[in-house]
């Protein structure tokens, strides 16, 4: 019977975006587009500053930082692109289809508002740029225009936009020769080190600043859903960008140190132009570069947003952002989206505000990016075979350059970053969305759990013991009570596992499977983390025997069997003989006789009666202990309860419990009762009548074992819920109380 309470948000399983045989190529898919981010506005307009506040050593020593950190994002780039086909989303599509929906989601907003912002650093650029030609215009005007102007063109024809790349390419070169081929505008000296700190910004600062002129490799990722072979084109092209890039990169401060001073780098934007042999053809370069950066931008921006929507990681209500128009699948509600939060920026930021912000989001994405390739190749999962192949070790030493430079910038500003991703994982966690893909966390917890069980040895140790419960329910619905006392036990620490045997004959795997799938959803929705097998056996007896026996891996085994009471007397025999096999095979056993009426009562009150710490003894103090520490029995009192024959041993009993309880700090009380001619019966009915629980132990089964539980079961009418108590592990639990003192 299918159950539709426990039905999550789950994304369909479905391409983002149909592959097309028709695409961009390596060239104009992935090179032109990240050359022409990279060759943007930070270039023209700030390269200069640059070179002023840091010298040519400084701004060699950061050219080679940042690409160093690109290049190693690209190998991570290039190993998972030519693993899987990368669709719609770039980054964010190859970080949730490795490390999950929630971790791809986290750095998949950040990244899209990194990019919606670049959008307003190129436009922003651009209307600098004017503005310097045109002082009578406005920047915030000629921003908001040129900013809707690019969106309208990446609305009306995306083609015409990627075609318009070649010819912004070649006014980039045609800037660069004359650049190459023109004069200083004054006399000065080579500024090794830039100019004077007063008149300075520090070099972490100006790092910030320069690192989004080499993310460039984003444009040609974000913008995989619209290439032929995006596992081909996306490495080279973005190898040959970031080549190219670097070369221009460290020709270009030579230049520019050459032919004016540090204070005139620092406070003239346009000094390029006034270097230039024809001024005007920087005019054409960094206009053209900051149109086609934004168009860029714009073009791959609003290919996240859809991504985001298509896997329902944006809110259901948002869902519209999904859409898609023409054969081209063009995501125009997503751009206009787009629009606005460009426009918003633009309003209120300016270049060197925005320019930190977007490299603390592109930082973050390349570290993310290259965790996700390191661990994949750290796990060498079959399903991992890149034609590209990058040892992990390079791949983790990109993200630890991304995080160790996002601290060097600032700390503050990095923590700030680091909680906007974590709120966001969390956020997404709490939605429970499921993916119809797989990715990397089973294999790295597999890792983990193969590494613990190696690690933890054949022998339980007293300093590390917990109660790992087998819990034999049955119907867990039906008994409850039974997993609400392992809950209490465990804290949601231990290995607690649900256990069922299923008695009729002839079922199949896909039932058993089915009903196992029923059992974790009924205590998901209780928020209880537990383990679940189902097995089946005409013979329950049998069943749970062979379960008990067989379950588990290395040392991990269930040390302690938690079962419901039975006081049918045609299966008493099969009972008692299961109990005596539970505690051959060293398995600790916790008999819950519940009270129907009253269950746990008020959870105040817990009577431990007590013959010593040896046998079940100490095992009922560490219970009870963990039961009053757990949420549910936090204000409960546990008294430990002692019956003696005479008044001068109840003083020495009193001294000597009392003492116990100080040492083992479980904050118990100490009660001792004299008998007074009374049967221990009499007492633990008259003491206990108003208990909410009772722990008693239990003898050693031996031959008569039977009887001997036929007895007990007579003792326990009228009392509380009583849990019987039966120690078996090898193990002296004593020193588990004790061993803190030690």
């Amino acid at each position: 019977m299918k159950n539709n309470i426990f039905k999550r948000n789950v994304p369909e399983a479905q391409e983002v975006v149909k592959s097309s045989s028709e695409g961009l190529g390596t060239f104009g898919g992935v090179f032109t587009p990240s050359i022409l981010t990279i060759l943007g506005v930070i270039m023209y307009l700030r390269f200069g500053w640059v070179v002023g506040n840091v010298g040519l050593i400084g701004t060699l020593l950061i050219v080679t930082i940042a690409t160093s950190i690109t290049f190693l994002t690209a190998l991570s780039i290039a190993s998972i692109a030519t693993d899987q086909r990368v669709r719609t989303g770039g980054a964010y599509y190859m970080i949730s289809r490795s490390l999950g929906i929630e971790s791809g989601g986290a750095i998949g907003i950040p990244l899209y508002l990194a990019q919606a912002f670049s959008i307003a650093l190129y436009t922003i650029g651009f209307a600098e740029s004017v503005v310097g030609v045109f002082p009578e215009l406005s920047i915030k005007v000629v921003g908001i225009v040129t900013t809707i102007a690019v969106a309208l063109l990446a609305l009306i024809s995306a083609k015409a936009a990627i075609r318009a790349q070649y010819f912004i390419m070649f006014g980039i070169v045609l800037s660069l020769l004359s650049l190459i081929f023109g004069s200083p505008v004054e006399q000065s000296s080579i500024e090794m080190w830039g100019a004077s700190p007063e008149n300075s910004a520090g070099f972490w600062v100006v790092f910030a600043v320069f690192f989004p002129a080499v993310t460039g490799i984003m444009a040609g990722v974000n913008m995989s859903g619209d290439l032929k072979d995006p596992k081909e084109s996306i490495p080279k092209g973005t190898f040959y960008a970031i080549g190219v890039g670097y070369v221009i990169y460290m020709v270009l401060p030579i230049i520019l140190a050459t032919r004016a001073d540090a204070l005139t780098l620092i406070e003239d934007p346009l000094i390029m132009r006034k270097i230039s042999y024809w001024g005007d053809a920087i005019l054409i370069g960094v206009w053209g570069a900051t149109l086609s950066s934004a168009v860029g931008s714009i073009m791959g921006a609003p290919r996240v947003l859809q991504a985001l929507a298509r896997d329902k990681v944006l809110p259901r209500w948002l869902g519209w952002l999904g859409r898609g128009d023409g054969k081209d699948d063009t995501p125009r509600i997503g751009t206009i989206v787009t629009l606005g939060v460009a426009l918003a920026a633009v309003y209120f930021g300016n270049l060197n505000l925005i320019a930190p912000i977007l490299t603390m989001f592109f930082l973050t994405t390349y570290g993310v990016l290259n965790i996700t390739a390191g661990i994949e190749r750290l796990l060498e999962s079959p399903s991992f075979r890149p034609e590209f192949k990058v040892h992990w070790a390079f791949s983790i030493l990109g993200a630890l350059g991304c995080v160790s430079v996002m601290f060097l910038i600032n700390a503050l500003a990095t923590g700030i970053a680091f909680l906007f991703v974590i709120a966001i994982y969390v956020w997404l966690e709490r939605r429970e969305l499921q993916s119809a893909w797989g990715d990397v966390r089973r294999g790295i917890w597999m890792a983990i759990t193969r590494a613990g069980l190696l690690h933890l040895g054949s022998s339980e140790e007293a300093k590390t013991w917990r109660p790992n419960p087998l819990v034999l329910t049955g119907a867990p619905t039906k008994r409850w009570h039974l997993i609400d006392f392992a809950l209490s036990l465990t804290h949601n620490r231990g290995l607690m596992t649900i256990a069922t045997v299923l008695t009729s004959k002839n079922i199949l795997p896909e039932k058993i499977a089915q009903m196992e799938k029923s059992i974790r959803d009924f205590l998901a929705s209780r928020s209880v983390q537990a383990l679940v097998r189902v097995t089946s056996e005409p013979d329950a007896f049998k069943g749970a025997e062979r379960l008990v026996k067989a379950y588990g891996l290395g040392a991990l085994v269930p040390n302690t069997i938690i079962l419901g009471d039975s006081e049918d007397l045609k299966i008493r025999k099969q009972y008692c003989k299961m109990i005596q096999n539970f505690h051959r095979l060293k398995r600790n056993i916790i008999i819950v006789h519940d009270d129907k009426e009253k269950g746990y009562g008020e959870k105040k009150t817990i009577d431990v009666w007590w013959g010593g710490l040896k046998g079940n003894g100490g095992l009922m103090m560490i219970a009870a202990y963990l039961l009053k520490t757990s949420r549910d029995w936090w204000d409960a009192e546990v008294r430990i309860k002692m019956v003696v024959d005479s008044e001068k041993a109840a003083e020495d009993a009193y001294r000597n419990v009392s003492g116990f309880i100080e040492k083992a700090r479980t904050g118990a009380t100490a009660e001792i009762l004299v008998s007074e001619g009374r049967s221990f019966d009499e007492i633990l009915h008259e003491s206990s009548k108003d208990a909410d629980l009772v722990f008693l132990g239990m003898a050693q089964p031996d031959e008569n074992f039977e009887a001997y539980y036929e007895k007990m079961q007579e003792r326990l009418k009228g009392l509380p819920t009583t849990m019987l108590i039966l120690a078996a592990e090898e193990i002296s639990f004593g020193d588990v109380l004790m061993q803190s003192q030690e």
